[in-house]
């Protein structure tokens, strides 16, 4: 009975010296006790072998390598380990040793070739760098640009301010040419008087170095005569019964009141004929009577007045066009002595024919225009070629490169006809003046004539007469 508890005391000795480490992990601890066989009656002794050659000891050393790498919080199992599965089974069933400890080698990290096909992105810190250093020096350009901008308008406010000028007469002008209303149908006409044109031309051959134009039509009929009537003049204060229209076609539309007061400033001033340019800076005068100053005595000043009221040079000229006055505009302030604000006949003669039918403005205002006109003081020019109780309403332009009269004649038979002369002479030639009389009384005779006989050719030559003065 002894010989039987010896040996399970060796054999329970020798299973518990596979743990060489008393401070060894629990996992090598728990397998040795898996492994042994306790014997509660026995007291046994543990008895250590330094070089242990069986298979439990070669596989505690494999048990201690594992749970060393766990220990070190190792997330990778090394290659030549095996895997868990297997390491249990190796517990349950002890391989015979081994010859040679195993190594521990590190993981081996595997580049992953990029997929066929698949081109790797090419970095382009170059071409990215340059394009931002390009942006930089745009950025910095345009910064010192408007710098420099701001800088010389602060330095230079005159040019500022003209251009500011030059900005709002623009916008005066757009604006102007948005409100005026679609043009008005031109004026119809029938057939030239043929008789009155072969007495005019007569008449302008006998007057050498002179260039007539003439425009007239009688308004029962709508005969005309068209003598150089498109051909372009310096419109001197002809100018001025456009200048009306306008004033009277804002009077009607509320822009203008008669009664508004209007303010005599330096840079209004025009020299020439009219009374205004005198009377001291600041003085009053109420819209109604500055435009009748501006017909009545030609007063350049009134003139200038108005224009600034009306918007400027810019929005009169856009509604000149607007009208269809295809050579009427204005290029600058009252006098124009050289004559750079330009009209024509026709332009002058379709612009009665608007103010005659009522096209631009109330009768009202139509007949007020009338009147006024009928009122200009010279009477030089038109009026003396009208036989007795003819009335007209006209305005006369006279520079030294022309003399021209426009106006609208009631004959004492009831009938109107327009009536525009004009003439470009050698300076202050005064046959321009005598020619118009005699274009003005050639017409007034033809008119008194009866319709039918007014388009056929006249058998008997054109005698002229001296205009008796009224």
């Amino acid at each position: 009975m002894d010989r039987p508890l010896t040996q399970n005391k060796s054999l329970g000795s020798q299973f518990k010296i596979n743990s060489p480490i008393e401070g060894g992990s629990k996992n090598s601890q728990s397998i040795s006790q898996d492994i042994k066989i306790p014997d509660k009656k026995a007291n046994l002794q543990p008895t250590v072998t330094k070089k242990p050659a069986n298979s439990e000891v070669e596989l505690g050393r494999q048990a201690k390598v594992g749970t060393a790498v766990m220990n070190g919080k190792s997330r990778s199992r090394p290659g030549n380990l095996p895997p868990k599965a297997a390491l249990n089974n190796q517990r349950a069933n002890p391989s015979p040793p081994t010859t040679s400890q195993p190594k521990v080698v590190p993981p081996k990290v595997t580049k992953v070739a990029p997929a066929p096909g698949k081109k790797r992105p090419v970095k382009r810190k170059k071409s990215t760098g340059l394009f931002m250093y390009a942006l930089r020096l745009l950025i910095f350009g345009v910064g010192t640009w408007v710098i420099a901008g701001t800088v010389l308008s602060v330095v230079n406010p005159a040019t500022r301010m003209n251009q500011q000028a030059k900005e709002k007469a623009n916008k005066i002008a757009v604006s102007a040419a948005k409100d005026v209303a679609p043009p008005p149908a031109a004026l119809k006409l029938n057939q030239e008087i043929m008789p009155l044109k072969a007495a005019v031309q007569q008449l302008g051959a006998k007057n050498k170095g002179l260039t007539p134009g003439a425009f007239f039509v009688d308004l029962d009929t709508n005969n005309y005569l068209d003598w150089n009537g498109s051909l372009p003049f310096a419109a001197a204060s002809t100018i001025k019964v456009p200048v009306l229209v306008a004033f009277f076609q804002d009077v009607d539309a509320g822009k203008i009141r008669l009664d508004e007061k209007l303010t005599l400033k330096k840079e209004l001033i025009g020299g020439g004929s009219g009374g205004m340019q005198y009377q001291k800076l600041g003085t009053k005068y109420s819209a109604l009577t500055t435009a009748t100053q501006m017909i009545v005595v030609s007063d350049n000043t009134a003139t200038n007045m108005l224009i600034a009221r009306m918007g400027g040079i810019a929005a009169l000229n856009a509604r000149f066009q607007a009208w269809g006055l295809v050579s009427t505009k204005i290029n600058n302030p009252l006098p124009d002595l050289t004559g750079t604000n330009l009209t024509s006949p026709k332009d002058m003669g379709e612009l009665m024919s608007l103010v005659d039918r009522g096209e631009l403005m109330t009768l009202r205002s139509r007949d007020r225009l009338l009147e006024i006109m009928r009122r200009t003081k010279t009477r030089t020019l038109l009026p003396q070629g009208l036989g007795e109780g003819a009335i007209i309403a006209h305005k006369t332009g006279d520079i030294g490169a022309m003399v021209g009269d426009v106006g609208l004649v009631d004959m004492p038979n009831g009938k109107r006809y327009i009536a525009v002369a004009m003439v470009k002479r050698p300076h202050n030639d005064s046959r321009a003046q005598e020619l118009i009389r005699q274009i003005s009384r050639a017409a007034y005779q033809q008119f008194t004539k009866p319709p039918a006989t007014q388009v056929m050719p006249s058998s008997t030559p054109f005698i002229t007469t001296s205009p008796k003065p009224q």
